[in-house]
Formats: structure tokens, C-alpha cells, sequence
């Protein structure tokens, strides 16, 4: 089985930068997909940006041109870049890898932009 760990989340002014990032441990051969999603207080998980095995790319509007997801140095890790934070931005962020074998989720980093 597949096991993710999130960190980098905490607390940031607007405008701020955090990067987060997503350890992947197990048994990875490969993956088809990766993602970051957040679920905001009082709203349902939602995806913030996805990433094929291939590099293709995908982002949500309210994080287009000020977020980006990159692979890491580590086997199947997975960065979330975060710049030009705001309030709204504020929710728990959770990792997301797809394989052939199955839907692995970490457990969440907290992310709070607030003055």
C-alpha cells in the first residue's frame, strides 16, 4: 500500500508563498496521476491541480497563473507551489495519487492565509 504525507502547510499573510509537498512511501512502480485538492471550511473537496505521469498539467481557476505542481527529486513525490496566497485560499490540502493498484490520500496540511 501506497502512503502520502503532506507538509510545508501553515499559517501566511496574503500575498505570501508556501510550498508544499507530498512524501510518497510503499511500493511505486508508477503513477497515472497526481493531485493537490482542498476543502475549505464548510465546502466540499475540491481539486486544486492535477499532474499525469506524461507531465500534462491541469488547474483550477481560482489558482491558475499563481500555483504550480511539480514532481519531486523523491520516487513519486509531488510539490505544490504556492504564490500570491489569499484568504479564500484557506483550507486543508490533500495529496492525491492514482496508480494502476489503486486511490491513495494523505491525511491533509492545513494551509491559513490571514492577516
Amino acid at each position: 500500500q501506497v502512503q502520502l504525507v503532506e507538509s510545508g502547510g501553515g499559517l501566511v499573510q496574503p500575498g505570501g508563498s508556501l510550498r508544499l509537498s507530498c512524501a510518497a512511501s510503499g511500493s511505486i512502480f508508477n503513477f497515472n496521476t497526481m493531485g493537490w485538492y482542498r476543502q475549505a471550511p464548510g465546502k466540499e473537496r475540491d481539486v486544486v491541480t492535477t499532474m499525469t505521469s506524461g507531465g500534462s498539467t491541469d488547474y483550477a481557476d481560482s489558482v491558475k497563473g499563481r500555483f504550480t505542481i511539480a514532481r519531486g527529486n523523491a520516487k513519486n513525490a509531488v510539490y505544490l507551489q504556492m504564490n500570491s496566497l489569499k484568504p479564500e485560499d484557506t483550507a486543508v490540502y490533500y495529496c492525491k495519487m492514482i496508480t494502476i493498484l489503486g486511490t491513495y490520500w494523505g491525511k491533509g496540511t492545513l494551509v491559513t492565509v490571514s492577516s
